[in-house]
C-alpha cells in the first residue's frame, strides 16, 4: 500500500479512518493520534496499535463535523471543535470535561495547553480568545484587523501565536494579551507554530515567505529555501534537539528542514486515498518518535512510520 517510490514507502502503516479524515493531530512525541472521521466520528489511538484507545462523539450522535484537533503537549487532554462549538477531553479517563459554543463567529483554529488549564480558539471575525476551563478566565485578544487564519499556544499556556489575513502574526501573553513580537509577511499568513522549549516560532504566508524566528529577540533565525513560489503547510513541528523542523502540506508531501539553514533535508510522499484521481491527500500530523523516525497521518486515514534520513 506504499508509494511507488522506494525512498518515500513506510516502514509501517495502519488504517486509523475508513472512508478518510476531516480532521487529526498527531501528539509531539509521536506516540498518540486523535482522528476525526468522516464516516466514524473521533477516533484516539496509541500510535501501533490495531484498535482505538476512544471512540467520541464531539456532539453526541449524528454527523461528525469536527474540523480541528488538538493534543496538548502533555498527552493529558485534547480539544476539538467544528464551527460553532469546542470541547475539551482527557486522555487519562477518556470523558469530556466541558464542552462550549461560539455564537458570534465561526471557529478557525483550537490549541490546548498542558494540563488542560487553557485553550485558544481563533475565530473568523479575527478575535481570539484565550479561556481557563476550570476557573471561567477569558481573554480577549483583538490585535488582528482580519480573520485568523492559524494559532499555536505554548505548553504552559503563557505565549500565544496567532497569523491572519492581516498579514500579520503576533506573539502575544495570555495574561496580559500585550503583543511581545510582531512578525510581518507580505501576504496573508496561513500557518505559525510554536517551538514547545520556547526558542522558536515559524510563520508563513500564502506565497512565497516560509520564517524561523528567535522567540526570545524576535530576529530572524532562517527562511525555509524552496524553488515553487507557493508552498502550503497544515502542520509543523521542532525537533527536540532544536535542529530541524517537520512539516506536512496539503499535497501529500512531509518535509524535514534544518532550522539553522533553512535548507531541505529530506522529501516523503504519503499513500493517497485508493481509487481518487488525481490521487491526494492532506497531512494533517507529523512528529519525529522516540526512535527518531518519522510518523505522519493524512486525510486517507492512513498513520505511516518513515525512515528518518541522517
Amino acid at each position: 500500500m506504499g508509494c511507488s517510490v522506494p525512498d518515500t514507502t513506510p516502514i509501517k502503516q495502519w488504517r486509523h479512518v475508513e472512508e478518510g479524515a476531516y480532521a487529526a493531530d498527531i501528539s509531539t512525541d509521536g506516540s498518540l493520534a486523535v482522528v476525526s472521521g468522516v464516516d466514524n466520528g473521533i477516533n484516539v489511538w496509541r500510535i501501533g496499535e490495531d484498535t482505538p484507545l476512544y471512540h467520541w462523539g464531539h456532539q453526541g450522535e449524528g454527523d461528525n463535523l469536527v474540523v480541528s484537533v488538538h493534543i496538548s503537549a502533555d498527552k493529558q487532554y485534547v480539544v476539538t471543535a467544528d464551527r460553532e462549538a469546542f470541547a475539551l477531553w482527557s486522555v487519562q479517563t477518556g470523558e469530556p470535561e466541558g464542552f462550549w459554543r461560539i455564537d458570534e463567529s465561526n471557529i478557525r483554529d483550537v490549541v490546548v495547553t498542558n494540563g488542560g488549564r487553557g485553550i485558544l480558539v481563533a475565530r473568523s471575525n479575527g478575535n481570539i480568545m484565550f479561556f481557563e476551563p476550570r476557573t471561567s478566565r477569558r481573554l480577549e485578544f483583538l490585535g488582528h484587523t482580519e480573520k485568523v487564519n492559524s494559532i499555536d499556544i505554548s505548553p504552559n499556556g503563557k505565549f500565544a501565536l496567532s497569523g491572519g489575513n492581516d498579514y500579520i502574526a503576533y506573539l502575544w501573553s495570555t495574561e496580559t494579551g500585550q503583543i511581545i513580537h510582531t512578525f510581518t509577511h507580505p501576504t496573508r499568513v496561513t500557518k505559525v507554530a510554536l517551538d514547545d522549549s520556547g526558542r522558536f516560532a515559524f510563520t508563513a504566508d500564502s506565497q512565497s515567505k516560509s520564517q524561523i524566528w528567535d522567540v526570545q529577540t524576535g530576529q530572524p533565525v532562517s527562511a525555509l529555501q524552496y524553488a515553487s513560489r507557493q508552498k502550503m503547510f497544515t502542520d509543523v513541528e521542532f525537533s527536540k534537539d532544536g535542529k530541524y523542523l517537520l512539516t506536512g502540506s496539503p499535497s501529500r508531501k512531509v518535509y524535514v528542514w534544518d532550522i539553522v539553514t533553512g535548507k531541505e533535508q529530506q522529501a516523503i510522499q504519503v499513500a493517497s486515498r485508493e481509487n481518487l484521481s488525481p490521487p491526494t491527500a492532506v497531512v494533517y500530523g507529523v512528529a519525529f518518535m522516540s526512535d527518531g523516525n518519522i510518523v505522519s497521518l493524512s486525510s486517507s486515514g492512513l498513520a505511516e512510520v518513515w525512515q528518518r534520513e541522517r
